[in-house]
């Protein structure tokens, strides 16, 4: 039996909320998740405000594997995310001397004020994640894994924290084009085809480009038996239904 390893994602910050800076991190995480063999379960985005940031870390923490979490961890006085996670935990915070260590290692002593030392309050009991970007590190503590929001160092503490997680067998993914056919055709047959397998996940997904309209149909599972019957039953589908429309 397939091993499953599962996750949620914790967005944080008003800015997200607000429209004003554009998520980059979503597609990201559940890509590179997938890749390793996690499956990415939940999402949610939250604004920079203590008891929400709390409740949802241990909401999502207590139903998951893993909890991964981008945002809040820089300078400025909304940065909240290591104070609501010490919170959640019920563990003190401080300046962590190893976090100390590794600004000191980017700022002169005289740059080190007192709004950079905030990225060096760290949870007791927390490990730290390096940050070979800007040096401010992330942590993580029990099962989350808490990662900045500025996506070329939320991917590079993403890589720093991979070999260490447990992972599951991978998804195997299987895309067919129904070319040219509407969903109004197959949506009948497909439903037939996703009930008779399911352990394999089916999704249909219509698109428009400058090249025109199409269908595809996405067969997720990690049974590489089971996908790949799954595949040819709506391969057999999609050819029924072609026949069935063609010119006499």
């Amino acid at each position: 039996m397939a091993v499953s390893v599962t996750a949620a994602l914790l967005i944080i910050g008003d800015e997200i909320l607000t429209g004003r800076t554009k998520d980059k991190n979503i597609g990201y995480v559940a890509e590179y998740l997938t890749g390793i063999g996690i499956d990415l379960r939940e999402v949610r985005v939250v604004p920079d405000v203590e008891e929400e940031i709390v409740a949802a870390v241990n909401a999502l923490r207590s139903r998951y594997t893993y909890l991964f979490t981008t945002g809040g961890i820089g300078p400025t006085h909304d940065d909240i995310t290591a104070d609501c996670i010490a919170k959640a935990f019920g563990v003190g915070i401080g300046h962590d001397p190893r976090a100390v260590a590794m600004l000191r290692e980017r700022y002169q002593p005289d740059e080190l004020n007192e709004a950079r030392m905030r990225m060096a309050r760290i949870p007791d009991g927390a490990d730290l994640i390096e940050n070979p970007i800007s040096k401010a590190p992330g942590f993580h503590i029990g099962n989350v894994y808490v990662m900045a929001g500025v996506p070329s160092i939320m991917q590079a503490m993403l890589d720093n924290i991979a070999s260490g997680l447990q992972t599951g067998a991978r998804m195997i993914i299987e895309t067919i084009e129904a070319e040219g056919l509407p969903e109004g055709i197959y949506a009948e047959g497909l439903a037939q085809v996703a009930a008779a397998h399911p352990s394999v996940s089916i999704g249909s997904y219509p698109s428009f480009s400058t090249a025109g309209f199409r269908n595809q149909i996405v067969a997720r599972g990690k049974d590489p038996a089971e996908v790949a019957a799954a595949k040819a039953a709506i391969q057999d589908l999609l050819g029924r239904l072609k026949g069935d429309q063609a010119p006499l």
